[in-house]
């Protein structure tokens, strides 16, 4: 398992990493790793005000379709289209060209509530 330290986690396995009021948000490599292969990604509207913990694109694996959530509440200011083509990058690369999507914060205190990387990695182990 890999837990950059650079970045944020939620209890529901998403990751943020923040630049100036623009989080880039992807789904870690634990919970990829539980999904198993990805072989759909339905993105976010570009321009859709979301809040925090409100569904916002949909994963669908081998396994399951799963819902993901957005950590912070702003409006979603862009997609990562290449995953429509090549979504099996969520799996092979969680935290760089896996990443789905980027939202303006409107609260930025809203990070405060997020796990860094040893607690978000003591979640996963437990």
């Amino acid at each position: 398992m890999h837990f950059p330290t650079d970045i944020k986690y939620t209890e529901s396995h998403e990751w943020v990493r923040v630049d100036g009021n623009v989080a880039t948000v992807g789904i870690s490599w634990f919970a990829q790793d539980s999904m198993g292969d990805v072989v759909h990604f339905e993105p976010a509207e570009v321009g859709t005000n979301v809040d925090k913990g409100s569904p916002v694109c949909e994963i669908e694996s081998v396994k399951a379709v799963s819902d993901v959530y957005s950590p912070l509440s702003g409006e979603i200011t862009a997609v990562n289209e290449s995953l429509e083509d090549t979504p099996e990058a969520i799996n092979d690369e969680p935290y760089v060209g896996g990443w789905l999507f980027k939202v303006a914060m409107s609260d930025a205190a809203q990070l405060d509530d997020m796990l860094d990387a040893a607690a978000y990695q003591a979640r996963c182990e437990a």
